[in-house]
């Protein structure tokens, strides 16, 4: 019985023993870690960190048992947009990054020490997850925290600020109303999920509209944060987690609308406006041709300005393509009406086609008046012409009936008398060749009148031409933009608004 006995409640004894070993070996350490002299007699914060330091090893997951896996809560919060670079599709960013986890090596009673809850000791002492970022592409300016804090029941809080410097698939295409949305992952370089698994330090509510830490005067505009957990494999062996963290942004566009949209709308404007010069003078061809130089300065002053991309090309850069396709349309415009109004006297005449699509079909389809301050000055001219054909027939009419009158007397007052004289009878005489001069000129004059005349009527019609086509083609002119404005307001708005 005694043998059973002793042999039932030797594990228990031994287990108790076991105890109070460990236990008194521990009161042992603290003792003798706490029986130190001279200046630290009394320093609660050093018998601590002895107490702590003594038999840690670093280099150890800090578990007691190799299957438990350590949990990493992390958090991240964004304190500054540094750089967004288009070109070589780097987002730079200013972050306050937090981790935690729990070191089962690092727990003390704080009776033991004066109460001491949590204390700071450097983070060079202490293991630390290999936690990293997938996007680092160069490493940053970041300031070393040198320290974390530890509390008594072995929770690690590791945090520090870090300047990012990760690559980011910029989309400039809305620029300057554009979003984009950069990603930010972390995971455990080596260690599979069996040893170290991530989680959030809060809820992805919290973090989504968390802003309190942004600098909300720059260029970008944070919009949120969104968090996503996902397990991969890279071999379907071993498995990893990582938390990745989307930084979604939105850039500003007031310095944009203002340095680049404005002008180039001020320019069109007035480029429309060029359209009620007359088209007859030569005023209409200089102004578009100053407006297309103006404007190509324009677009050499902002080239600068605009994101410059191996794979894309932002809608703003386009609008300023099709506004100076634009001008150059309104140019030629202007340069084919001139051409048609300054029709020279060999000119032919109007096609026929011609008259009846322009000069009466497109009038009464387009509600175009065929009477037009353009041809005044040219009707005035031609009714000035009749008059002047009218005094001048005239003349010559009145100037060659007295010609003739007066030549009919002298002749027959000299024929008269030559006969008288001769002591014959008077004889009837033809018109003599000087006479003959004359009414050849006035023929030749009438000719030329009247073919002038022609010309004229043929320049008045090709000026009505000029017009009505000036008119029609201002209206597809200013259609075309005004739709290709709207369009591009509607998207720009809606690029806006989301």
């Amino acid at each position: 019985m005694d043998m059973e006995d002793m042999g039932v409640r030797h594990p228990e004894a031994f287990h108790q023993n076991g105890r109070q070993t460990s236990t008194a070996g521990e009161e042992n350490t603290v003792k003798k870690l706490g029986s130190s002299t001279g200046r630290f007699a009394n320093a609660t914060l050093v018998r601590l960190s002895e107490f702590l330091s003594a038999g840690y090893k670093k280099g150890v997951r800090p578990v007691k048992d190799w299957r438990t896996s350590t949990i990493v809560a992390i958090d991240l919060m964004v304190y500054s947009i540094l750089n967004v670079d288009e070109k070589n599709q780097v987002l730079t960013t200013y972050v306050w990054y937090r981790q935690s986890w729990t070191d089962e090596f690092l727990v003390w009673n704080p009776e033991d020490f004066d109460e001491v809850k949590q204390v700071s000791i450097p983070t060079a002492n202490v293991w630390v997850p290999d936690i990293l970022i997938n996007e680092f592409v160069d490493v940053g300016k970041s300031p070393d925290i040198p320290y974390v804090y530890v509390t008594h029941n072995g929770l690690v809080r590791n945090y520090k600020p870090i300047q990012v410097v990760t690559a980011c698939t910029l989309n400039i295409y809305n620029f300057p109303f554009d979003v984009q949305k950069c990603s930010l992952t972390f995971q455990s370089w080596l260690h599979t999920i069996d040893d170290i698994n991530i989680t959030l330090m809060r809820s992805p509510e919290e973090l989504r509209e968390d802003k309190s830490v942004f600098m909300n005067q720059g260029e970008w505009e944070l919009l949120h944060i969104l968090s996503n957990y996902k397990i991969f494999s890279v071999d379907n062996d071993d498995y990893y987690a990582e938390m990745k963290f989307h930084v979604v942004i939105r850039r500003r566009p007031l310095f944009y609308t203002v340095n680049l949209l404005l002008p180039s709308i001020f320019l069109m404007v007035m480029d429309i406006v060029g359209f009620y010069l007359p088209p007859d003078s030569g005023e209409r061809v200089s102004f578009k041709i100053t407006l297309l130089l103006g404007y190509s300065v324009f677009l050499i002053i902002v080239s600068d300005t605009l994101p410059a991309t191996a794979i894309g090309t932002p809608l703003i850069g386009v609008y300023f393509v099709v506004c100076m396709a634009l001008l150059v349309i309104s140019l030629t415009e202007t340069v084919l009406i001139v051409r048609l109004v300054h029709k020279q006297d060999l000119q032919t005449p109007v096609p026929h086609w011609v008259k009846y699509l322009v000069l009466e079909r497109a009038p009464v389809l387009f509600c175009i008046h065929k009477k037009h301050r353009l041809c005044s000055r040219l009707s005035s001219q031609a009714s000035d012409l009749e008059h002047y054909k009218d005094n001048n027939y005239g003349t010559a009419q009145c100037t060659l009936h007295h010609t003739c009158e007066i030549g009919r007397r002298l002749s027959q007052h000299d024929r008269e008398g030559g006969l008288l004289g001769l002591g014959l009878p008077p004889s009837r005489d033809p018109t003599p060749p000087v006479m003959d001069n004359i009414l050849q000129e006035v023929t030749a004059i009438r000719h030329f009148l009247e073919k002038r005349d022609r010309c004229r009527e043929v320049a008045k019609e090709w000026l009505q031409v000029g017009y009505v086509l000036d008119v029609l083609l201002f209206r597809v002119y200013l259609v075309a933009m005004v739709a290709y404005s709207i369009t591009l307001g509607t998207l720009w708005s809606v690029w806006q608004v989301a």
